[in-house]
């Protein structure tokens, strides 16, 4: 039985990067707003390039070290990103929901090389 990442279970991690993921998202966003002066658009943009790649990155290390949890991964990283699709108003309006979707899908196959490469190294280390 492999041990819990950090000493947390996969669902707690993936819970706590969403958060942390979702914030720094708007914490980068703001700065690059006030730094760069502009209309928001080139802050918000960077903000969810950041998102959209800092979220596989984190499902991916949690189902390499968790294969099991491929199932729920993706969903609980992803939560700020579903909510705002439903909450959201101009969610699908404007370019906002290309990079959630397209780091929705960054997630999904980065989750499933992670429970892959976790699979393959767990036999290789199970005495037979």
């Amino acid at each position: 039985m492999k041990e819990h990442l950090f000493g947390l279970p996969s669902w707690g991690l993936s819970l706590i990067a969403g958060v942390l993921i979702t914030i720094l998202l708007i914490v980068i966003g703001s700065l690059l707003e006030t730094i760069l002066k502009a209309d928001g658009e080139m802050g918000e943009g960077i903000g969810y390039i950041i998102y959209g790649i800092a979220i596989p990155i984190a499902c991916f290390f949690i189902c390499r070290n968790d294969p099991s949890s491929v199932w729920y991964v993706p969903i609980l990283c992803n939560v700020g990103g579903i909510i705002s699709a439903f909450v959201e108003p101009n969610f699908w309006i404007t370019s906002m929901w290309i990079f959630i979707c397209g780091g929705w899908v960054l997630s999904l196959i980065s989750t499933i090389i992670g429970a892959i490469l976790g699979k393959k190294s767990f036999n290789s280390t199970v005495p037979k």
